[in-house]
């Protein structure tokens, strides 16, 4: 089989509320993506969110917003040079944590930017994400975090999803000596099964120069072109 990647690059934002250097099992989860992507030369950069100055806001600079420090617009500049996107998360109280929030929020903010195509700023790039925890709620926050980044533009492929849940209570986490996770076939499958999805679309789009634009420019929309929609107001 012919290796792809080469050419790419994905950039995981791990949202554990974890600072570094603290043991993070929401990073042993990226480690199975990252290692099959690194062995098939995609070039991989790994983030918590929690290590930097992160204002919460919808505005892609905070600091025009009553903030004194803002670190998202370099941030920003790095995950615009990805091709793929892996938002990777804790669940805590069945939900997404507080810094998953914030990333999704802060990606928000720079929807509305256009690419040299004219079309929003994330199309032809891919996302994915990956969930870990021990209570219930992979498919929820999955579902939350998949919505969120194609409605922003990002291409969500087949079984982009992946995740591990233990004992739901007080039960091992994930890299917890006797959790069974590093070992789950399931969560191993799932998460291969993504891993070369996002790879082989990723390489899809970057091979053909991204999302036609064909009817998705928003200045020539605003400029009037109806790209085939017919409506009597516009005859």
């Amino acid at each position: 089989m012919d290796r792809q990647g080469s050419s790419l690059r994905a950039m995981f934002i791990n949202a554990t509320l974890k600072p570094s250097p603290s043991k993070s099992h929401t990073d042993g989860l990226i480690n199975i993506s990252r290692g099959i992507m690194e062995k098939n030369n995609v070039a991989v950069e790994v983030i918590r969110l929690v290590d930097y100055d992160v204002a919460p806001g919808v505005y892609p600079d905070m600091t025009k917003h009553g903030f004194d420090k803002d670190d998202w617009p370099e941030l920003h500049k790095k995950i615009m040079q990805a091709d793929i996107l892996v938002l990777a998360g804790p669940i805590w109280l069945g939900d997404n944590s507080s810094e998953m929030k914030k990333t999704i929020e802060r990606l928000y903010a720079n929807s509305g930017d256009l690419n040299s195509s004219g079309q929003y700023a994330y199309y032809g790039k891919v996302g994915g994400c990956l969930i870990t925890g021990n209570e219930d709620g992979v498919k929820h926050c999955a579902m939350n975090v998949l919505y969120s980044l194609q409605h922003i533009g990002y291409t969500i492929p087949p079984q982009a999803d992946a995740g591990w849940i233990g004992e739901i209570g007080p039960g091992p986490s994930y890299l917890d000596e006797g959790s069974g996770g590093p070992e789950n076939d399931f969560t191993n499958r799932n998460t291969t099964f993504m891993t070369w999805n996002l790879i082989h679309v990723a390489q899809l789009l970057k091979n053909n120069g991204g999302i036609p634009a064909y009817g998705n420019q928003r200045k020539q929309w605003d400029d009037g072109t109806r790209f085939d929609f017919e409506n009597p107001e516009y005859r």
